[in-house]
């Protein structure tokens, strides 16, 4: 296979399977051959990224396993590679540092998706307790001019339960706490939109989304970028062949 890209996920693995199905589902087809050409890593196995960015000591390193992703990747050659967990973005630029290939930075298109839609403002960024340490959103949302409110520790609880105990342990997509997580982070603490920056939030608005809420969805907005990368080489391909 040419002319391909390359998706690392399985961190989770329902996440991912959103991920995939948006993507299809997005992508203008009249026949089979339509599909864009890509292979997906599920790496279901990868230790967690969010223990290891606040207990770096006792948690174990998601870091190799990921490396060695990459490396497997470097022998495939994709055009680019799709990094689809948002607290892996922790690692970015080490993964990015191990190779020529280039890495989609969910955050960052995320952010520049915002600053195309709105010009500044007060902005609530939602995900895990390791994205949220970490940092990577609000670097790259403050860089783009916005005020970036991180939740307070009472509603970042409710976050974690959507997307550990509700999403993760029981597959359970709990409506309820995500529109009232969102009431929060809107009405309650004065915030013009909502990033989503975890997989599972973007597998909640996926099958939550009616509300009258303005929500940045990374996942959603990394679909468009992907599909929009991959339909530009797939006709400079075609355009190198007349």
């Amino acid at each position: 296979m040419e002319n391909f890209f390359s998706i690392l996920g399985g961190m989770g693995t329902l996440a991912t399977e959103s991920f995939v199905r948006i993507l299809n589902h997005r992508t203008v087809t009249h026949k089979d051959q339509d599909y864009l050409n890509y292979v997906l890593f599920n790496h279901a196995t990868v230790p967690d990224r969010t223990a290891a960015i606040i207990d770096p000591e006792m948690a174990e390193s998601p870091l190799p396993y990921l490396l060695d992703d990459i490396a497997k990747q470097n022998l495939l050659q994709p055009n680019f590679i799709v990094l689809t967990c948002n607290t892996a973005h922790y690692f970015f630029d080490t993964l990015q540092e191990a190779t020529k290939i280039p890495i989609l930075h969910m955050p960052r298109e995320a952010a520049k998706e915002l600053q195309r839609r709105q010009t500044g403002g007060k902005v609530a960024f939602l995900g895990t307790e390791g994205s949220v340490k970490a940092g990577v959103y609000e670097k790259e949302l403050r860089a783009c001019g916005f005020d970036v409110m991180i939740p307070k520790p009472k509603l970042q609880q409710k976050v974690n339960d959507l997307i550990y105990r509700d999403i993760k342990e029981q597959d359970f997509l709990n409506k309820d706490l995500y529109y009232e997580i969102l009431f929060e982070a809107v009405e309650t603490c004065g915030c013009e939109s909502v990033v989503l920056g975890c997989t599972e939030l973007s597998l909640m608005e996926e099958f939550a989304n009616d509300h009258s809420y303005q929500v940045i969805d990374a996942q959603s907005i990394l679909a468009d970028r992907t599909i929009e990368r991959a339909l530009n080489d797939r006709q400079a391909e075609k355009a190198g062949k007349q």
